[in-house]
């Protein structure tokens, strides 16, 4: 299986992409160059991360009949001083909310996506420290 994405340079630091038949403009914030007309491309890993581990979660917590109110993913990673900066260390908060949540049933599914299913996860944990924590509101 093979993925092909278009990226057009649109003027100053803007580009969009063409991803899966949808159009996704990044861009820099005006105190370089930009216009901010769209997210930073590191920002967006991090959401493709988020993406990723959590359609698991999902997708496994409905084949276990886990009925969640709420379901978000908070993320907070920290950058290298140097260039290349890169995210050197990543946490990803799942924090769920409803009643009787069986937390079992819930770090079932995370570490599922985390160890065997997010291919995200398992990139980006080639090069930063990856963390995770469950939370039940």
């Amino acid at each position: 299986m093979s993925e092909k994405i278009t990226v057009n340079w649109l003027d100053g630091m803007a580009f969009e992409a063409e991803v899966n038949q949808h159009i996704l403009i990044m861009d820099a914030h005006e105190g370089v160059g930009g216009k901010d007309r769209g997210p930073r491309p590191k920002p967006l890993l991090l959401a493709s991360l988020a993406g990723c581990t959590g359609m698991d979660v999902v997708s496994i917590l409905d084949k276990m009949r886990v009925q969640t109110k709420g379901f978000r993913i908070d993320i907070e990673a920290n950058l290298s001083e140097e260039h290349p900066k890169v995210y050197t260390d990543i946490r990803l908060i799942y924090i769920f909310s409803g009643n009787d949540l069986p937390f079992d049933k819930l770090q079932k599914a995370v570490e599922l996506s985390q160890e065997k299913y997010c291919g995200v996860s398992a990139m980006l944990k080639q090069s930063a420290k990856l963390e995770y924590e469950i939370r039940v509101e």
